[in-house]
């Protein structure tokens, strides 16, 4: 009767670590950590990639004038473009993307018409992130934070241009 209750004793533990070991695996494949956050982070060459493939993007960090295109942001589709770079009237309207660096982290943001989405968020060495909002929305918003500093980015569309505010709150 002992070899039949060690027989069955050595199979369950077989099959526990089996099953550990699959999981395990199969987490490994998704690129997901088995502990922790669920955002992957993009790598700087990701972001680069990202950037190349629709349009470049200027940095920018405290934006400029609402409403206002400034270098930072800029259409992702010439299609309603005339031959010089002129928008023509009547032309479906331009999708604006903005890049917003701080030294908490850096965000993609995009307009469509009036409505704004994180495409993507980056936290800076050190930091973390917090909280996330990603739109579509009115306004969209990440907050980074660190042990010692917190900060939040918020982004709203005026005129269809992404326009970042950017507030940081100490302890």
């Amino acid at each position: 009767m002992n070899s039949r209750l060690a027989l069955a004793v050595a199979g369950w533990l077989l099959a526990a670590v089996l099953a550990t070991g699959t999981g395990v695996a199969v987490l490994g494949l998704l690129g997901r950590p088995l502990t922790g956050s669920a955002e992957r982070l993009m790598t700087a060459e990701e972001i680069r990639v990202a950037l190349a493939q629709d349009t470049p993007l200027a940095q920018d960090t405290r934006g400029g004038s609402p409403g206002a295109p400034s270098p930072a942001a800029v259409p992702s589709d010439d299609a309603s473009a005339g031959p010089s770079g002129v928008r023509t009237p009547g032309a479906a309207p331009a999708t604006w993307r903005r890049l917003v660096s701080t030294d908490a982290g850096s965000v993609i943001a995009r307009c469509d018409g009036e409505l704004v989405r994180l495409q993507s968020w980056t936290p800076a060495q050190g930091f973390e992130v917090d909280d996330v909002d990603p739109g579509p929305d009115d306004r969209a918003r990440v907050k980074f934070e660190s042990d010692e500093d917190r900060l939040e980015v918020e982004v709203r569309c005026s005129g269809g241009v992404p326009v970042p505010r950017i507030t940081r709150h100490d302890g």
